[in-house]
């Protein structure tokens, strides 16, 4: 079976040409894949009647999941190169999404709609998404509270911090991950606002742990900033393996992101 390991502004994958062999790994195939080709997720491009073609994901831990920005742009590249246009269509677990070539090995990819209902997230109890009562540190003095939350196709926290570095992410990570409020667990971004266009973006995604970049979480971010008036709706989003540019449009409602891809191998694995 023909194999791509890539990587979207850092975050890793293997994808697994899904369209002519079926392709249905167990949770230890998963991660024994993930961590061979040191890859924060797995996908498997399939073929969809109506589209260019369907996705599926899994984390490296094994849990399939319903969404992966870059991912998405990842598989839109192969795409738009075997195909020649200018524009492909991919169908999630989650939602369509629309792939469209922004440059040389950049991808363009039309995220949809944040989902910001708490039961769309979802939380397991009803409160207000734009800080809810997650608390970190001593009960009456926390270092790190009421995150933001909003659903890109995955929950997503989202802290934000005066310096993205002061903070032991790997131990802070798993905490918020599977707090009691997350009835599916979460990822968590912790967010610095540089200026009105600019967040440095560090992100612990669920069932993947710290990743150089992770576009969901991105999209989260710029989201959570703007409602809160941080900052603009369009934003450069700087993670530790590169940059996305994420615009979160008011006339349609659509969050769109853009960034680099890059191919680091191709080759056939025996299934």
């Amino acid at each position: 079976m023909k194999v791509w390991k890539m990587n979207g502004a850092g975050n890793a994958f293997a994808i697994f040409d899904a369209r002519s062999t079926p392709f249905a790994p167990t949770t230890e195939q998963v991660r024994a894949i993930a961590a061979e080709l040191k890859a924060d997720q797995v996908l498997a491009l399939e073929r969809d009647a109506t589209k260019d073609a369907f996705m599926r994901i899994w984390n490296a831990d094994g849990s399939e999941v319903s969404a992966c920005g870059n991912g998405t742009r990842a598989v839109g590249h192969l795409l738009l190169q075997e195909t020649g246009k200018d524009s492909v269509t991919i169908q999630t677990e989650a939602d369509m999404l629309r792939a469209m070539r922004a440059g040389e090995s950049v991808v363009t990819v039309d995220m949809g709609s944040p989902l910001l209902g708490w039961a769309d997230i979802p939380l397991s109890e009803k409160m207000d998404v734009r800080g809810v009562d997650v608390k970190i540190g001593p009960m009456d003095k926390p270092y790190l509270a009421r995150p933001a939350v909003v659903s890109m196709g995955n929950p997503h926290a989202v802290f934000f911090v005066d310096d993205v570095n002061a903070y032991d992410i790997p131990a802070i990570g798993p905490l918020v991950e599977w707090h009691p409020l997350f009835p599916e667990g979460t990822n968590v971004g912790f967010a610095q606002i540089i200026d009105r266009q600019t967040i440095r973006l560090r992100v612990w995604e669920r069932g993947a742990g710290l990743t150089k970049a992770c576009g969901t979480g991105a999209c989260a971010a710029l989201v959570c900033a703007a409602r809160a008036g941080k900052t603009e709706r369009a934003a450069k989003l700087i993670l530790d393996g590169g940059e996305l540019h994420i615009e979160w449009r008011e006339s349609d409602d659509r969050v769109w992101m853009t960034g680099p891809v890059q191919m680091e191998l191709e080759t056939e694995l025996p299934l």
